[in-house]
Protein backbone atom coordinates (compact mmCIF):
# COMPACT_ATOMS: atom_id res chain seq x y z
CA UNK A 1 0.00 0.00 0.00
CA UNK A 2 1.41 3.24 -1.03
CA UNK A 3 2.14 5.99 1.68
CA UNK A 4 -0.88 7.98 -0.01
CA UNK A 5 -3.39 5.08 0.69
CA UNK A 6 -1.75 4.63 4.31
CA UNK A 7 -2.53 8.22 4.79
CA UNK A 8 -6.21 7.90 3.50
CA UNK A 9 -6.71 4.68 5.93
CA UNK A 10 -5.51 6.63 8.41
CA UNK A 11 -7.34 10.04 8.07
CA UNK A 12 -10.65 9.12 6.02
CA UNK A 13 -11.35 5.60 6.28
CA UNK A 14 -14.79 6.71 5.56
CA UNK A 15 -14.41 8.31 2.62
CA UNK A 16 -13.40 11.91 2.01
CA UNK A 17 -15.30 14.89 1.44
CA UNK A 18 -16.55 17.26 -1.92
CA UNK A 19 -17.15 20.37 -2.25
CA UNK A 20 -18.17 22.28 -5.45
CA UNK A 21 -15.07 24.46 -7.26
CA UNK A 22 -16.90 27.42 -6.09
CA UNK A 23 -16.64 26.31 -2.57
CA UNK A 24 -12.88 25.98 -2.34
CA UNK A 25 -11.56 28.80 -4.56
CA UNK A 26 -13.14 31.81 -6.37
CA UNK A 27 -12.86 31.63 -10.34
CA UNK A 28 -11.77 34.93 -11.52
CA UNK A 29 -12.46 36.10 -14.98
CA UNK A 30 -10.12 37.77 -17.57
CA UNK A 31 -11.42 40.90 -18.95
CA UNK A 32 -11.80 42.21 -22.64
CA UNK A 33 -8.77 44.06 -23.37
CA UNK A 34 -8.64 45.80 -26.50
CA UNK A 35 -7.07 44.27 -29.46
CA UNK A 36 -5.42 47.59 -30.84
CA UNK A 37 -3.42 48.18 -27.94
CA UNK A 38 -1.85 44.70 -28.34
CA UNK A 39 1.55 44.41 -29.86
CA UNK A 40 4.55 41.87 -30.67
CA UNK A 41 7.32 44.34 -29.64
CA UNK A 42 7.12 44.13 -26.44
CA UNK A 43 5.74 47.23 -24.97
CA UNK A 44 3.94 47.20 -21.73
CA UNK A 45 2.88 43.19 -20.19
CA UNK A 46 2.52 40.62 -21.58
CA UNK A 47 -1.08 39.22 -22.18
CA UNK A 48 -2.37 35.49 -21.39
CA UNK A 49 -5.07 34.53 -24.06
CA UNK A 50 -6.12 30.89 -24.39
CA UNK A 51 -3.35 29.88 -25.98
CA UNK A 52 -1.18 31.22 -23.89
CA UNK A 53 -2.39 28.71 -21.23
CA UNK A 54 -1.29 25.65 -22.88
CA UNK A 55 2.29 26.86 -23.16
CA UNK A 56 2.96 28.80 -19.83
CA UNK A 57 3.78 31.55 -22.57
CA UNK A 58 2.89 34.78 -24.13
CA UNK A 59 4.45 36.53 -26.84
CA UNK A 60 1.82 38.95 -27.07
CA UNK A 61 1.94 42.30 -25.03
CA UNK A 62 -0.77 45.34 -23.93
CA UNK A 63 0.30 48.53 -23.94
CA UNK A 64 -3.05 50.32 -22.79
CA UNK A 65 -4.07 51.27 -18.93
CA UNK A 66 -5.00 48.22 -16.90
CA UNK A 67 -6.41 47.95 -13.57
CA UNK A 68 -4.19 45.94 -11.17
CA UNK A 69 -7.37 43.54 -10.51
CA UNK A 70 -6.13 42.10 -13.75
CA UNK A 71 -2.85 40.96 -13.15
CA UNK A 72 -1.48 36.97 -12.76
CA UNK A 73 1.60 36.50 -10.86
CA UNK A 74 3.73 33.48 -10.83
CA UNK A 75 2.05 30.60 -8.88
CA UNK A 76 -1.29 31.26 -10.39
CA UNK A 77 -3.31 28.71 -11.39
CA UNK A 78 -5.02 29.43 -14.90
CA UNK A 79 -7.50 27.79 -17.01
CA UNK A 80 -8.53 28.01 -21.00
CA UNK A 81 -12.50 28.28 -20.98
CA UNK A 82 -12.86 26.90 -24.81
CA UNK A 83 -11.10 24.68 -26.93
CA UNK A 84 -9.46 21.72 -24.42
CA UNK A 85 -9.95 23.54 -21.59
CA UNK A 86 -6.58 23.10 -20.11
CA UNK A 87 -5.16 24.26 -16.40
CA UNK A 88 -1.55 25.58 -15.98
CA UNK A 89 0.37 27.21 -13.64
CA UNK A 90 1.75 30.19 -14.29
CA UNK A 91 5.30 30.84 -14.54
CA UNK A 92 6.52 33.81 -16.83
CA UNK A 93 5.69 37.10 -13.95
CA UNK A 94 3.34 39.62 -14.18
CA UNK A 95 0.95 39.26 -17.06
CA UNK A 96 -2.68 40.53 -18.00
CA UNK A 97 -5.37 38.00 -18.00
CA UNK A 98 -7.32 38.50 -20.82
CA UNK A 99 -11.60 37.27 -21.26
CA UNK A 100 -11.87 33.95 -22.43
CA UNK A 101 -9.23 32.39 -19.47
CA UNK A 102 -9.91 32.54 -15.82
CA UNK A 103 -7.82 32.53 -12.52
CA UNK A 104 -8.58 30.48 -9.17
CA UNK A 105 -7.67 32.49 -6.47
CA UNK A 106 -8.74 33.05 -2.54
CA UNK A 107 -7.99 29.41 -1.81
CA UNK A 108 -10.49 28.56 1.70
CA UNK A 109 -8.10 27.08 4.16
CA UNK A 110 -9.69 23.34 3.44
CA UNK A 111 -6.93 23.15 0.61
CA UNK A 112 -3.67 23.56 -1.44
CA UNK A 113 -3.44 25.71 -4.13
CA UNK A 114 -1.09 22.99 -5.70
CA UNK A 115 -3.81 19.97 -5.01
CA UNK A 116 -6.57 22.12 -6.58
CA UNK A 117 -4.18 22.39 -9.41
CA UNK A 118 -3.78 18.70 -9.91
CA UNK A 119 -7.44 17.88 -9.12
CA UNK A 120 -9.18 20.67 -11.92
CA UNK A 121 -7.65 19.06 -14.55
CA UNK A 122 -9.33 15.97 -14.12
CA UNK A 123 -12.41 17.84 -14.12
CA UNK A 124 -11.78 19.55 -16.74
CA UNK A 125 -11.50 16.32 -18.69
CA UNK A 126 -14.69 14.88 -17.50
CA UNK A 127 -16.66 18.53 -18.45
CA UNK A 128 -14.89 18.34 -21.88
CA UNK A 129 -15.89 14.81 -22.73
CA UNK A 130 -19.82 15.53 -21.52
CA UNK A 131 -20.28 17.83 -24.57
CA UNK A 132 -21.40 17.14 -27.50
CA UNK A 133 -22.43 18.74 -30.80
CA UNK A 134 -19.94 21.78 -30.68
CA UNK A 135 -16.87 21.97 -32.90
CA UNK A 136 -15.60 24.52 -30.31
CA UNK A 137 -16.07 23.06 -26.91
CA UNK A 138 -16.69 26.41 -24.19
CA UNK A 139 -16.93 26.39 -20.57
CA UNK A 140 -19.13 28.77 -18.05
CA UNK A 141 -17.32 29.94 -15.19
CA UNK A 142 -21.12 28.76 -13.29
CA UNK A 143 -20.31 25.28 -14.61
CA UNK A 144 -16.80 24.97 -13.19
CA UNK A 145 -18.14 26.48 -10.22
CA UNK A 146 -20.58 23.96 -9.80
CA UNK A 147 -18.08 21.25 -10.22
CA UNK A 148 -17.36 18.85 -7.65
CA UNK A 149 -13.85 18.08 -6.61
CA UNK A 150 -12.45 15.80 -3.18
CA UNK A 151 -11.32 17.77 -0.59
CA UNK A 152 -9.12 14.92 1.32
CA UNK A 153 -6.94 15.58 4.86
CA UNK A 154 -4.22 18.60 4.04
CA UNK A 155 -1.88 16.29 4.82
CA UNK A 156 -2.92 13.99 2.13
CA UNK A 157 -3.28 16.39 -0.29
CA UNK A 158 0.46 16.96 0.41
CA UNK A 159 1.76 14.15 -0.09
CA UNK A 160 0.03 13.29 -2.96
CA UNK A 161 0.88 17.34 -4.20
CA UNK A 162 4.69 15.88 -3.92
CA UNK A 163 4.38 12.50 -5.78
CA UNK A 164 2.76 14.76 -8.75
CA UNK A 165 5.28 17.58 -8.23
CA UNK A 166 7.82 14.43 -8.73
CA UNK A 167 6.41 12.64 -11.58
CA UNK A 168 5.94 16.24 -13.18
CA UNK A 169 9.39 16.83 -13.13
CA UNK A 170 10.54 12.97 -14.19
CA UNK A 171 7.70 13.12 -17.02
CA UNK A 172 9.21 16.68 -18.27
CA UNK A 173 13.10 15.39 -18.25
CA UNK A 174 12.21 12.31 -20.25
CA UNK A 175 9.84 14.43 -22.75
CA UNK A 176 12.59 16.67 -23.23
CA UNK A 177 14.68 14.01 -24.29
CA UNK A 178 12.16 12.43 -26.70
CA UNK A 179 11.55 15.75 -28.24
CA UNK A 180 15.14 16.21 -28.43
CA UNK A 181 15.58 12.55 -30.54
CA UNK A 182 12.34 13.41 -32.29
CA UNK A 183 14.09 16.77 -33.56
CA UNK A 184 17.24 15.45 -34.42
CA UNK A 185 15.32 12.63 -36.42
CA UNK A 186 13.33 15.42 -38.38
CA UNK A 187 16.96 17.29 -39.15
CA UNK A 188 17.79 13.99 -40.78
CA UNK A 189 15.20 13.40 -42.49
CA UNK A 190 14.84 16.85 -44.22
CA UNK A 191 18.54 16.36 -44.82
CA UNK A 192 18.12 13.51 -46.53
CA UNK A 193 14.77 14.05 -48.00
CA UNK A 194 16.64 16.69 -50.09
CA UNK A 195 18.98 14.62 -50.93
CA UNK A 196 16.87 11.57 -52.31
CA UNK A 197 14.22 14.34 -54.26
CA UNK A 198 17.30 16.63 -56.14
CA UNK A 199 20.33 14.96 -56.47
CA UNK A 200 19.20 12.16 -58.99
CA UNK A 201 22.29 12.38 -61.27
CA UNK A 202 20.55 10.83 -63.81
CA UNK A 203 17.21 12.75 -63.64
CA UNK A 204 15.99 15.43 -65.88
CA UNK A 205 15.69 18.90 -64.54
CA UNK A 206 12.44 20.69 -65.27
CA UNK A 207 10.64 24.11 -64.34
CA UNK A 208 7.24 23.39 -62.27
CA UNK A 209 5.31 25.37 -64.77
CA UNK A 210 6.77 22.79 -67.96
CA UNK A 211 5.09 20.30 -66.09
CA UNK A 212 2.04 21.23 -64.29
CA UNK A 213 -0.73 23.65 -64.55
CA UNK A 214 -0.53 26.46 -61.72
CA UNK A 215 -2.75 29.05 -61.29
CA UNK A 216 -4.35 31.89 -57.93
CA UNK A 217 -6.98 31.41 -56.11
CA UNK A 218 -9.65 33.75 -56.60
CA UNK A 219 -11.81 35.58 -53.69
CA UNK A 220 -15.52 37.12 -54.73
CA UNK A 221 -16.14 39.85 -52.57
CA UNK A 222 -17.13 41.18 -50.02
CA UNK A 223 -16.78 37.26 -49.13
CA UNK A 224 -19.38 37.34 -46.71
CA UNK A 225 -22.05 37.99 -49.25
CA UNK A 226 -21.52 35.02 -50.79
CA UNK A 227 -21.16 32.66 -47.71
CA UNK A 228 -24.10 30.01 -47.34
CA UNK A 229 -25.33 27.85 -45.46
CA UNK A 230 -27.79 26.31 -47.93
CA UNK A 231 -27.16 22.53 -49.02
CA UNK A 232 -26.47 23.88 -52.83
CA UNK A 233 -23.55 25.52 -51.33
CA UNK A 234 -19.99 24.26 -52.70
CA UNK A 235 -16.80 24.20 -50.34
CA UNK A 236 -15.26 27.31 -49.24
CA UNK A 237 -11.27 26.15 -49.04
CA UNK A 238 -9.65 28.25 -46.11
CA UNK A 239 -6.13 27.86 -44.19
CA UNK A 240 -8.04 26.95 -40.93
CA UNK A 241 -9.63 23.89 -43.03
CA UNK A 242 -5.86 22.33 -42.98
CA UNK A 243 -5.31 19.95 -39.84
CA UNK A 244 -1.58 21.43 -38.59
CA UNK A 245 1.43 19.09 -40.56
CA UNK A 246 -1.92 17.46 -42.26
CA UNK A 247 -1.53 16.59 -45.81
CA UNK A 248 -5.34 16.24 -47.34
CA UNK A 249 -7.86 18.32 -47.25
CA UNK A 250 -11.03 16.42 -46.64
CA UNK A 251 -13.77 19.14 -45.41
CA UNK A 252 -14.73 22.56 -45.17
CA UNK A 253 -16.43 24.68 -42.36
CA UNK A 254 -18.10 27.35 -44.91
CA UNK A 255 -19.49 26.66 -48.39
CA UNK A 256 -20.34 29.62 -50.84
CA UNK A 257 -23.01 30.43 -53.06
CA UNK A 258 -23.01 29.65 -56.85
CA UNK A 259 -22.25 32.56 -57.80
CA UNK A 260 -19.47 33.34 -55.48
CA UNK A 261 -17.96 29.69 -57.20
CA UNK A 262 -17.91 31.15 -60.19
CA UNK A 263 -15.85 34.18 -59.02
CA UNK A 264 -13.48 31.73 -57.64
CA UNK A 265 -11.05 29.05 -58.40
CA UNK A 266 -12.00 25.34 -58.41
CA UNK A 267 -9.87 22.81 -57.52
CA UNK A 268 -11.02 18.83 -57.84
CA UNK A 269 -10.01 15.97 -55.90
CA UNK A 270 -5.98 14.95 -56.83
CA UNK A 271 -5.02 18.48 -57.16
CA UNK A 272 -2.65 20.46 -55.24
CA UNK A 273 -3.17 23.92 -53.00
CA UNK A 274 -0.56 25.79 -52.12
CA UNK A 275 -0.54 28.58 -49.56
CA UNK A 276 0.76 31.80 -50.81
CA UNK A 277 1.11 33.56 -47.69
CA UNK A 278 0.43 32.45 -43.91
CA UNK A 279 1.75 28.82 -43.67
CA UNK A 280 4.09 29.46 -46.57
CA UNK A 281 4.50 27.55 -49.44
CA UNK A 282 3.12 24.43 -47.53
CA UNK A 283 1.35 21.86 -50.30
CA UNK A 284 -1.73 19.92 -49.66
CA UNK A 285 -4.07 17.83 -51.73
CA UNK A 286 -7.47 18.16 -52.04
CA UNK A 287 -9.56 15.06 -51.55
CA UNK A 288 -12.62 17.18 -52.40
CA UNK A 289 -14.03 19.51 -54.96
CA UNK A 290 -14.20 22.79 -53.78
CA UNK A 291 -12.81 26.29 -54.61
CA UNK A 292 -10.06 28.40 -53.04
CA UNK A 293 -9.44 31.91 -52.74
CA UNK A 294 -6.68 33.97 -53.67
CA UNK A 295 -4.18 33.21 -50.53
CA UNK A 296 -4.05 29.75 -52.66
CA UNK A 297 -2.13 28.68 -55.43
CA UNK A 298 -3.67 25.20 -57.35
CA UNK A 299 -1.17 22.73 -58.94
CA UNK A 300 -3.12 20.62 -61.35
CA UNK A 301 -2.26 18.30 -64.54
CA UNK A 302 1.33 17.03 -63.67
CA UNK A 303 0.02 13.45 -63.43
CA UNK A 304 1.86 12.53 -66.98
CA UNK A 305 4.92 13.55 -65.10
CA UNK A 306 4.75 12.83 -61.21
CA UNK A 307 3.40 10.48 -58.81
CA UNK A 308 1.31 12.48 -56.25
CA UNK A 309 2.95 11.60 -53.26
CA UNK A 310 6.18 12.21 -55.01
CA UNK A 311 5.09 15.50 -55.73
CA UNK A 312 4.54 16.10 -52.24
CA UNK A 313 7.20 15.63 -50.67
CA UNK A 314 9.25 17.37 -53.51
CA UNK A 315 7.44 20.55 -53.05
CA UNK A 316 7.69 19.87 -49.17
CA UNK A 317 11.76 19.04 -49.58
CA UNK A 318 13.97 21.78 -47.76
CA UNK A 319 15.94 23.00 -51.40
CA UNK A 320 12.75 23.51 -53.07
CA UNK A 321 10.92 25.40 -49.88
CA UNK A 322 14.38 27.68 -49.61
CA UNK A 323 14.14 28.34 -53.02
CA UNK A 324 10.57 29.42 -52.99
CA UNK A 325 11.80 31.49 -49.84
CA UNK A 326 14.61 33.41 -51.94
CA UNK A 327 12.33 34.13 -54.73
CA UNK A 328 9.42 35.29 -52.89
CA UNK A 329 11.86 38.13 -51.25
CA UNK A 330 13.42 39.53 -47.93
CA UNK A 331 10.59 41.02 -46.84
CA UNK A 332 9.11 39.73 -42.99
CA UNK A 333 5.49 38.76 -45.41
CA UNK A 334 6.37 36.75 -48.25
CA UNK A 335 3.92 36.67 -51.32
CA UNK A 336 4.47 33.12 -53.37
CA UNK A 337 3.12 33.66 -56.62
CA UNK A 338 2.24 31.54 -59.69
CA UNK A 339 4.79 32.73 -61.21
CA UNK A 340 7.66 32.28 -58.93
CA UNK A 341 6.19 28.64 -58.74
CA UNK A 342 5.63 27.91 -62.10
CA UNK A 343 10.03 29.00 -62.58
CA UNK A 344 11.65 26.82 -59.83
CA UNK A 345 13.51 24.20 -61.22
CA UNK A 346 13.31 20.85 -59.84
CA UNK A 347 14.21 17.01 -60.93
CA UNK A 348 11.88 14.82 -62.95
CA UNK A 349 13.32 11.08 -62.37
CA UNK A 350 10.89 7.89 -64.08
CA UNK A 351 7.82 6.91 -62.19
CA UNK A 352 9.63 4.02 -60.89
CA UNK A 353 12.46 6.38 -59.21
CA UNK A 354 9.75 8.40 -57.82
CA UNK A 355 8.46 5.54 -56.18
CA UNK A 356 11.42 3.91 -54.60
CA UNK A 357 11.68 7.52 -53.08
CA UNK A 358 7.82 7.52 -51.97
CA UNK A 359 8.26 4.53 -50.16
CA UNK A 360 11.40 4.92 -48.39
CA UNK A 361 10.31 8.28 -47.55
CA UNK A 362 6.83 6.72 -46.27
CA UNK A 363 8.90 4.92 -43.98
CA UNK A 364 10.79 7.96 -42.35
CA UNK A 365 8.14 10.04 -42.21
CA UNK A 366 5.94 7.13 -40.15
CA UNK A 367 8.88 6.87 -38.10
CA UNK A 368 9.11 10.91 -37.39
CA UNK A 369 5.59 12.21 -37.54
CA UNK A 370 3.05 8.90 -37.26
CA UNK A 371 0.75 9.85 -34.22
CA UNK A 372 0.33 5.65 -34.24
CA UNK A 373 4.22 4.35 -34.47
CA UNK A 374 7.29 5.66 -34.10
CA UNK A 375 8.68 8.64 -31.76
CA UNK A 376 5.63 10.49 -31.21
CA UNK A 377 3.67 7.39 -30.55
CA UNK A 378 6.11 7.14 -28.05
CA UNK A 379 5.90 10.55 -26.48
CA UNK A 380 1.96 9.83 -26.43
CA UNK A 381 2.37 7.07 -24.77
CA UNK A 382 4.40 8.95 -22.00
CA UNK A 383 1.38 11.46 -21.35
CA UNK A 384 -1.02 8.75 -21.25
CA UNK A 385 1.21 7.14 -18.44
CA UNK A 386 1.40 10.48 -16.33
CA UNK A 387 -2.56 11.00 -16.92
CA UNK A 388 -3.66 7.35 -15.83
CA UNK A 389 -1.71 7.98 -12.58
CA UNK A 390 -2.97 11.53 -12.27
CA UNK A 391 -6.06 9.87 -12.36
CA UNK A 392 -5.28 7.28 -9.53
CA UNK A 393 -3.80 9.40 -7.42
CA UNK A 394 -6.88 11.67 -7.28
CA UNK A 395 -9.73 9.37 -7.41
CA UNK A 396 -11.58 9.04 -4.12
CA UNK A 397 -14.25 7.06 -2.30
CA UNK A 398 -16.86 10.16 -1.26
CA UNK A 399 -17.78 10.26 2.29
CA UNK A 400 -22.08 10.05 3.08
CA UNK A 401 -23.29 12.83 3.43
Amino acid sequence: MSRVDDLIAKLAPNGVKFAAVGEVCTVFNGYAFKSAKFNSDGVGLPIIRIRDVNTGFSDTFYSGEYDDKWLVEDGDILIGMDGDFRANRWTHGRALLNQRVCRLQDFSSAVIPDFIYYQIQDELDRIHSSITGSTVKHLSSRELERSRVPVPPLEVQREIVRVLDTFTELEAELEAELEAELEARRRQYNHYSGLLLTTSEDAARVKLGEVATIVRGASPRPIQSFITEGADGVPWIKIGDVPAGGKYITHTTQRVTAAGAAKSRRVRPGDFVLSNSMSFGRPYISKIDGYIHDGWLAISSFEDSFISDYLYYLLRSTPVQEEFARRAGAGTVKNLNAEIVRSVEVPLPPKDEQRRVVELLDKFDTLVNDLSTGLPAELVARRKQYEYYRGKLLTFEEAAA
